[in-house]
């Protein structure tokens, strides 16, 4: 399969070209940079876009891609429509930060309630990834971790390190590693699955409680690390306890998807 993975160099988008490659299809990855090889396109330049696509026709395109406004949303909406002109299977990545948060999981029926400005642009992606063509796959997915080089393994290492912030205690979260979510990914695409899916894992644990388990996955002391509620931050709206319910992905995946605990 020829498969074009959108947002190649970064955490995620890596480690789905890597199991790609791993398993034979033809892959071609894009980014903001010609480093490591992949090819420098701007998603939110629709021309080049267009033409990259076009050129390569794949049969399958994965956007990982997050960012502002532009990259988020009008990013999304420009690879699905240049996929749907060429055919090409959509899976798209999302976030449980689109929903505002309450005690009980989120289920894939329940539609957005984004609190943040990042929370609104991935709510407007799916709109739009959803109208553009509603046979595509949305994934929602929570914190991505794995070997040290997940985004907020780095924040709780930097921490430890000397570095500034806070962990929350109450924003709750579903962790997912790394190799499952892109192992899911892959899954999808080559199924009939067509919609939103909740892919993510199956421990809920608060921002404090992950960066306590990810102090002690690297031999350091998880009592260090600075503790406070989000509400005391002064950040602005953020969502918190944004549980995802997966258990129709439990269903509908092969792929095991870890407890955190076991890090």
């Amino acid at each position: 399969m020829s498969i074009l993975v959108v947002g190649a160099s970064g955490f995620l988008g890596s480690e789905v070209a890597r199991q790609a490659t791993a398993a034979g299809h033809a892959v071609v990855g894009t980014a903001t940079t010609s480093a490591g090889g992949w090819v420098p396109v701007d998603v939110t330049d629709r021309k080049a876009v267009r033409a990259l696509i076009s050129a390569l026709r794949p049969k399958l395109i994965i956007n990982s891609t997050w960012g502002d406004w532009r990259v988020s949303a009008d990013g999304a909406a420009t690879i699905a429509a240049e996929a749907a002109m060429v055919g090409a299977r959509l899976v798209h990545v999302s976030t449980d930060a689109l929903h505002a948060g309450r005690p009980a999981p989120y289920t894939e029926d329940d539609p957005p309630t984004p609190v943040s400005l990042y929370g609104a642009a991935k709510a407007a992606a799916e709109t739009a990834v959803t109208a553009i063509d509603p046979s595509s796959v949305i994934v929602r997915t929570s914190l991505i971790y794995g070997h040290g080089r997940g985004r907020f393994e780095r924040f709780v290492l930097g921490l430890l390190d000397g570095g500034t912030g806070t962990l929350f205690t109450d924003e709750i979260r579903c962790p997912i590693h790394v190799e499952d979510l892109a192992g899911a990914l892959l899954q999808l695409a080559d199924s009939r699955f067509a919609g939103v899916l909740n892919v993510a894992g199956p421990q809920a644990v608060s921002r404090v409680e992950f960066g306590r388990l990810i102090a002690q996955a690297h031999g350091l002391d998880p009592a260090a690390l600075p503790v406070g509620l989000s509400t005391d931050a002064d950040l602005g709206p953020r969502p918190l306890d944004v549980k995802l319910d997966t258990s129709l992905a439990r269903s509908v995946l092969r792929t095991r998807l870890r407890p955190v605990a076991g890090m």
